[in-house]
């Protein structure tokens, strides 16, 4: 049975729909605290978070320490421009550069700037090689890269693009995990392969190990550019802090944002040597407020913690829990067809009569927060911190869920 919501969530949900642009369909409910992997409210109901703010809370909330670091940054400054040194700079780069083994890094305010950056730096790369420069960029179908017109460019979703065309030229699109049908779209035109080590929105696929290996070699004999959006698998959520150290495949660029500032609006692009020395430059790419101190103050500490903690390691002490319980649904609930992921990064399909968005909606009025990836995946993505007792609660909560759609 829905709850009944109260008087202030009505007004709140109200006044948002009155002043806020609606491109959101947005879920009837106001959240007003957290509190570890819990969120909490405005009438004071608590819910489970498997969804970790589309994987940004990978702390959860109020981590030890974390808060802390935040308050004492705003005692000390928050912002001086890119014109000048700061000190958590320093700190953050030095830190994303040690958990990378990658060379210099660039800070964003998103991920989607941080693609914007990324496409940037290879095309720059191959402009120098010359005298006939390479711009095209081979990117997947099914990816998603963000919502600017550099990074829809790049997302191989047509509904995401059709509106806003005609977008950046020079972009083709190969099959994600098919290596032929990338080697078919190499031409002499190419600068970069562009991919997620493992597609998010698209649906939860992860990069076959072969896949992977492949392009590395490709863009090595032709050299191209490696591009990988770590965006939403990296920083810890797919057993290591990055998803493509799983594979023991490095990029010559790698995106990340997300859980780098745990709820603070920060993104990064990092290069390797190569990459590094022959690209970007004074006058060549720049941002207000990428790289200021409070955004460097949340991204080196949450460094930090991943490393002192070992937030990597418990993540794949808990991640095979956490499967094996997933299957056990898949294999109990009809309208639950199959189960892909890596890590806290897992996904189950829904269908046999069932949507996922009736699966959603019932789990959150049975105070559990999961939600969707492309158009049949239930996505889990929880903050990184979950035991298996929270894993317990939620196969409870989600059972009571389904039960309720039978």
């Amino acid at each position: 049975m829905i709850q009944k919501r109260g008087i202030f969530m009505d007004n709140y949900m109200e006044r948002t729909e009155n002043y806020v642009l609606h491109t959101y369909n947005r879920a009837p409910v106001v959240f007003e605290s957290g509190e570890g992997v819990y969120l909490k409210d405005t009438d004071g109901k608590k819910y489970l978070d498997f969804a970790a703010g589309i994987a940004v809370m990978g702390l959860g909330y109020h981590y030890p320490g974390f808060d802390e670091a935040l308050k004492a940054q705003i005692d000390k400054v928050i912002h001086t421009s890119n014109l000048f040194y700061n000190v958590p700079l320093a700190d953050a780069a030095e830190r994303l550069v040690e958990a990378s083994g990658m060379s210099k890094v660039f800070f964003t305010n998103s991920g989607t700037e941080a693609i914007e950056g990324a496409i940037k730096a290879a095309r720059k790369y191959a402009f120098l090689k010359g005298p006939k420069p390479g711009y095209e960029i081979i990117a997947m179908n099914h990816s998603f890269h963000g919502r600017s017109v550099g990074a829809l460019s790049v997302t191989g979703n047509p509904h995401y693009q059709e509106a806003f065309k005609p977008l950046m030229d020079g972009v083709r699109f190969a099959d994600f995990n098919d290596l032929e049908s990338v080697k078919a779209q190499i031409n002499e035109k190419t600068c970069a392969i562009l991919l997620e080590t493992v597609q998010g929105e698209g649906g939860i696929y992860p990069a076959d190990k072969e896949f992977l290996e492949g392009i590395r070699a490709l863009c090595d004999e032709h050299d191209l550019l490696m591009i990988l959006d770590e965006i939403q698998c990296g920083m810890g959520r797919c057993g290591e802090m990055f998803a493509w150290q799983t594979y023991g495949v490095q990029p010559d660029i790698m995106t990340c944002a997300k859980a780098l500032g745990c709820g603070v609006p920060v993104g990064a692009f990092v290069l390797n040597e190569k990459t590094a020395s022959a690209s970007l430059v004074p006058g060549d790419h720049g941002t207000t407020y990428g790289g200021n101190p409070f955004a460097c103050a949340a991204a080196a500490k949450v460094l930090e913690i991943f490393k002192e903690k070992d937030i990597t390691g418990h993540v794949r002490q808990v991640a095979p829990y956490l499967e094996q319980k997933l299957d056990e649904l898949t294999e109990k609930y009809d309208c639950l067809t199959g189960r892909r992921g890596m890590g806290l990064m897992q996904g189950v399909v829904v269908g046999n009569g069932k949507t996922v968005g009736e699966v959603i909606n019932a789990a959150r009025e049975c105070g559990l927060i999961v939600i969707s990836a492309g158009s049949d995946v239930l996505r889990l993505v929880p903050p990184l911190i979950i035991e298996k007792e929270h894993i317990d609660e939620m196969v409870q909560k989600l059972s009571a869920a389904l039960d309720s759609l039978q």
